[in-house]
Order: C-alpha cells, then sequence, then structure tokens
C-alpha cells in the first residue's frame, strides 16, 4: 500500500531548479499512475470534460507536459482522439508513448517549444505551469503559439493559486489582450488532501 509520505513531499508544491525537478519525476515514473490514481487525482478529468463542451472533440491536441499520458487518457475518454505528447522527463514520456493514448510523442527541452505556431487548435498544460512544475513564465510563451481562437487549457492547484508569481502570470496574459478567459472552475484536485485546483480554459486573442 502506497503510503501518504510517498507522494505528499512537502517539496512537491516548491519552486525548485528545472533539473530538480526532472529528478524527481524521473524518481517518480515507475509509481506516479498508481500513487495519484489512489489520491484520488480529478484535475484531469475536470479539464477534459470542460474542454469538451467548448471544441470540437476532433481537434488537435497537444498534451504539453504530458507525464505519463494520465491527461492523454482523460481527453480520450471524453472522446478526443488526435492527441500528441512531449515531456522533458524522458522515463515519463516513453510511458506516454507506450501507451497507444498519443499519434506522436517527442521529448521537449526546458524552456523550448519546438512545434510550430498554429499547428494545435488546443494545447492543453494540466498541472504543468504551476508550483514545483514548469515556472510562470512558461504561460506567455504557450498562448503565442496559438492562432487566435486557438484554446490553452490549463490547471493552477491550491499551492499554485497562492503563489502570486502565477497569478500575475495570468493577469498579464489577460489585461494585456493575448487572452481571454472561457471558462474557470474552482474544484478537486487531490481528494486524498482536500486539496483543490482552478480549471482555466484560455482562448487567443
Amino acid at each position: 500500500m502506497t503510503e501518504r509520505k510517498d507522494i505528499l513531499r512537502p517539496s512537491l508544491w516548491t519552486p525548485r531548479p528545472v533539473e530538480e525537478t526532472i529528478a524527481v519525476y524521473t524518481d517518480w515514473a515507475d509509481n506516479y499512475d498508481a500513487d495519484v490514481t489512489a489520491r484520488g487525482y480529478r484535475t484531469p478529468d475536470r479539464l477534459a470534460k470542460a474542454l469538451a463542451d467548448h471544441i470540437s472533440i476532433k481537434a488537435e491536441v497537444l498534451d504539453f507536459g504530458c507525464g505519463t499520458g494520465i491527461g492523454g487518457a482523460a481527453l480520450r475518454r471524453v472522446g478526443f482522439e488526435t492527441i500528441d505528447g512531449t515531456d522533458v522527463t524522458p522515463e515519463m514520456l516513453k510511458k506516454a508513448a507506450a501507451s497507444g493514448i498519443y499519434r506522436q510523442t517527442w521529448p521537449s527541452s526546458p524552456g523550448e517549444m519546438t512545434f510550430a505556431k498554429g499547428a494545435y487548435e488546443v494545447i492543453v498544460a494540466v498541472g504543468v505551469v504551476s508550483l514545483g512544475a514548469a515556472p510562470p513564465e512558461t504561460l506567455a510563451p504557450l498562448v503565442a503559439k496559438l492562432d487566435p481562437g486557438g484554446l490553452l487549457a490549463l490547471s493552477f492547484n491550491d499551492p499554485t493559486l497562492a503563489d502570486q508569481a502565477y497569478t500575475d502570470a495570468l493577469d498579464t496574459e489577460l489585461t494585456t489582450r493575448q487572452a481571454e478567459v472561457i471558462f474557470r472552475d474552482h474544484g478537486p484536485h487531490l481528494d486524498d488532501v482536500g486539496m483543490g485546483s482552478d480549471v482555466i480554459i484560455l482562448r487567443r486573442l
């Protein structure tokens, strides 16, 4: 049985260098799916369901920071079929590639987005731009990769919502009219610890 301390480490939702983040998820890759499922990880399904209400399930989707494929699996459950995935952690990406969820996968490097602007109608970043994962500076380049009308679906968990750097990054995209919020809802993230998250869908202007 998975012990609470195995995934609810205090360091999980704290700022750290990207190399350390990759190391955390490298070590976690074999047990990640079982651990977060056992804890009641709800955000991927909440995000997928919300997204399906705002765009055709025929849309081409990039699962940015796809990890082992939990987010992609949630997208599949609501009907999305054309999903690509990329991640900075090779061990996580291997599991995603083997899952059969994705049309294609490729390794990404921190701070680099090698896919073309407008290549995807939808970019999903579930739990990616968040405290202890990708820095707040990741948000603006993701928005910029969309053509007008394209959607970015992301989530901010409670620790991230409490970090002004992340909320400021979102506010900047909105106040400079780069994007608008078309959906935002606070709900359960990890049932086991009573943590919530905001699911947010942005439309590129």
